[in-house]
């Protein structure tokens, strides 16, 4: 669910189709000849003639250290989501990873964790949503965030994705609503200041028999700016767009009892590089 008016979801349809063909010899196990035998062993030897070949090229390395193939001035420069040797946060405020560093590092882990917290199913309960935004958001914008998400969580939009209109989960029902961050990007950065990407999959959905409101997947990218105040990163805009995007796999959907065991019994992580 995004915090803006510009942001939307969906997903791309493919129509993929994919030809299993049967196990084992299809034509019935007929006898093979010598001629097969023979090019089989060729097969074999010519493998192996050119992974020892490649093998000892592999080892001539160094001859010429300064070969054009070695330079990385033509690769793109990157900035992956890596460890930096510091250790995780341990505090919480509002069950909320907090303590996070005053650094660049430090603010795009505030952001994963808070994209995490801005994607749950507690954000469906007027009170927990309250709550979070208090702890996440900075003091002067809580207000406006508040009245921006009372306007969404609406009794429709929750009856939409198959909760109750105030919010609560259906009888013998499980409701998902969970954010996996990807990777993070941040793409401005200066002492107090940061605007961190966050590119996150999702679940959202009501997992158990007969739901009408099955648990989907989608991708999207969260843009934070967020502002050290009071000893911590707190957000000052939140927006919201769709992908970057996979294409879809050929996973067999798990049944409703499958995704509601899964979701009860395995917990989110704390983010931090």
């Amino acid at each position: 669910m995004s915090l803006d008016d510009d942001s939307s979801g969906g997903y791309a349809e493919t129509g993929q189709t994919r030809t299993r063909l049967p196990e084992g010899d299809p034509y019935g196990g007929a006898r093979r000849g010598a001629r097969s035998s023979s090019r089989s062993l060729v097969t074999v030897v010519g493998v192996v003639v050119l992974l020892i070949a490649a093998i000892a090229f592999a080892n001539r390395g160094g001859d010429d250290p300064k070969s054009p193939s070695d330079s990385n001035q033509d690769k793109p420069a990157t900035s992956p989501t890596a460890a930096t040797g510091d250790k995780p946060v341990e505090s919480k405020a509002g069950g909320i990873p907090s303590g996070f560093a005053h650094s660049e590092q430090g603010a795009q882990s505030a952001a994963a964790n808070y994209a995490v917290a801005l994607g749950s199913a507690d954000m469906f309960s007027k009170s927990r949503r309250d709550a979070i935004l208090q702890t996440v958001i900075t003091p002067s914008r809580v207000s406006g965030f508040e009245a921006s998400l009372d306007q969404a969580y609406t009794p429709a939009f929750n009856k939409s994705v198959g909760l109750n209109e105030d919010g609560s989960t259906p009888k013998g029902y499980t409701f998902v609503s969970r954010t996996s961050p990807i990777g993070t990007k941040s793409t401005e950065s200066s002492s107090d200041t940061a605007t961190v990407e966050v590119w996150c999959s999702g679940l959202l959905g009501l997992a158990g028999q007969n739901s009408t409101n099955p648990v989907t997947n989608s991708w999207f990218t969260i843009t934070m700016k967020l502002e050290w105040t009071a000893g911590g990163w707190k957000i000052i805009t939140h927006s919201q767009k769709e992908g970057p995007a996979p294409v879809p796999g050929d996973d067999k959907a798990s049944s409703a009892d499958e995704m509601s065991k899964a979701v009860e019994e395995y917990g989110g992580f704390t983010y931090a590089r």
